[in-house]
C-alpha cells in the first residue's frame, strides 16, 4: 500500500491503456464490496482513498497484494491529484451514530469531498459517480419515493449534517455538469446490508443480527411500525456498475437503487430471530429525532435505464448470507 501523499502532489500515472478507477471511501462497507467487483475485470486498476474514520483496513486486506490495486490513507476533504478515468465517490459516514459523532465533519466531507472529486473529474475528463442516499427524501410525504419527489427534510435537525450534506452534494454535481461539462452520474441508495458491514456501526440490520448472536435483547426504536426497504449489497453493486458503465451518457440520474420490498422493524426483528435461532427478546426505546416513518424505493427509472436492473436477493436469503458473515465476528 502506498503512503499518504502531500497536498497537491500528483501520483504517478498508471497505464493509460487500462481503466484507472478511484474509489473514495473504498475501505468502507459499500466501497470494499465495489472494489471486489471492479477488480474482477482485468482491465481495471483501482485506487482507494480512505481516511479510515469508519472504513476498516480489514475490508481491503484481500486486495493489498493485487498489482492492480493501491490504497492511499488520506482524507477526501483534502486535495489529492490522482489520475483517473472513473471516480466512485462513496466517502462519508452513513450510519446515524457515525455521522452524528462529528456532524460538522460529516457536512464538510459531503461538500468539500465532492468538490475535490468534481475538480479531479474536470481535470482528467473522468466520470464521477456520486453515492447519494434515500435520506435526501427525509420523512417522506410521497410513498413510495420517486426521483422527482423533492423531499421533506429538517434542515436544522440532528440528521441534517448527512441529509442536507448529500442534497448539497447532488446540487454541486449538477452545477458542475451544467457549468463545466463534467461527466456525472448520481445514485440514491436505499438501506443496504451484507458482508463487510461494521458490526458496531449502529445500523438496524447489523444491530439486530449482532444482538441476536450475542444473546442480547434486540433494541427496537419507537413502536417498531416504521418501515424500510432492505437491499442486499450484491444487488446494489450490480446497479452501481451498470449506472457507471452501461447507462446512456446523457442519463445523469438521480436514480433510486433499492429493493422495493417494504418491512417494518418488527418484521425485520422477527426474521433475524428466526434465522439466527436466537431466544432474544425485544426491548423498545424512544424513536430518535427526525427518524423517517416510511421508506420504500420506487425503481421504475432504474429498471428502464439500467438494462432491466432490479434486486434479485430477497430479504430472507440476504439475511442468511449476512448472518453467516457476522457469525465469523462473534
Amino acid at each position: 500500500p502506498l503512503p499518504p501523499r502531500r497536498q497537491g502532489e500528483c501520483l504517478a500515472e498508471w497505464s493509460v491503456t487500462m481503466n484507472r478507477i478511484l474509489v473514495t471511501g473504498g475501505a468502507g462497507f459499500l466501497g470494499s464490496n465495489l472494489c471486489a467487483r471492479l477488480l474482477q475485470n482485468p482491465e481495471n486498476q483501482v485506487t482507494v482513498l480512505d481516511n479510515l474514520f469508519t472504513g476498516r483496513k480489514s475490508n481491503i486486506e484481500p486486495f493489498l497484494q493485487n498489482p492492480r490495486f493501491r490504497f492511499i490513507e488520506g482524507d477526501v476533504k483534502q486535495w489529492q491529484d490522482i489520475p483517473c478515468d472513473q471516480i466512485y465517490n462513496a466517502a462519508c459516514p452513513a450510519s446515524p451514530p457515525a455521522y452524528q459523532k462529528s456532524p460538522t465533519d460529516t457536512t464538510k466531507t459531503c461538500i468539500f469531498g465532492v468538490l475535490n472529486m468534481l475538480e479531479l473529474a474536470k481535470k482528467y475528463n473522468a466520470t464521477l459517480l456520486q453515492f447519494s442516499t434515500s435520506e435526501v427524501y427525509g420523512d417522506p410525504e410521497v410513498h413510495p419515493q420517486v426521483e422527482t419527489y423533492r423531499g421533506c427534510v429538517n434542515p436544522i435537525g440532528i440528521r441534517s449534517c448527512y441529509d442536507e450534506g448529500k442534497r448539497c452534494a447532488e446540487a454541486l454535481c449538477f452545477d458542475y455538469h451544467r457549468e463545466f461539462g463534467v461527466k456525472i452520474k448520481v445514485i440514491r441508495i436505499f438501506n443496504t446490508y451484507g458482508p463487510n458491514m461494521d458490526p458496531e456501526d449502529g445500523r438496524v440490520v447489523s444491530n439486530f443480527i449482532m444482538q441476536a448472536l450475542r444473546g442480547q435483547d434486540l433494541t427496537v426504536y419507537g413502536d417498531g411500525t416504521q418501515t424500510r426497504s432492505f437491499q442486499y449489497v450484491d444487488d446494489l453493486i450490480e446497479g452501481i456498475v451498470r449506472m457507471m458503465n452501461d447507462s446512456r451518457p446523457d442519463f445523469l440520474g438521480p436514480v433510486n437503487l433499492g429493493n422495493p420490498g417494504e418491512f417494518t422493524m418488527l418484521e425485520l426483528a422477527q426474521k433475524v430471530l428466526q434465522h439466527t435461532g436466537s431466544q432474544s427478546k425485544l426491548v423498545f426505546k424512544p424513536l430518535p429525532g427526525d427518524d423517517p416513518t416510511r421508506r420504500r424505493a420506487d425503481i421504475t427509472v432504474a429498471k428502464r435505464e439500467l438494462n432491466g436492473w432490479e434486486p434479485r436477493i430477497a430479504l430472507d436469503e440476504g439475511l442468511e448470507k449476512s448472518i453467516a458473515y457476522f457469525r465469523t465476528l462473534v
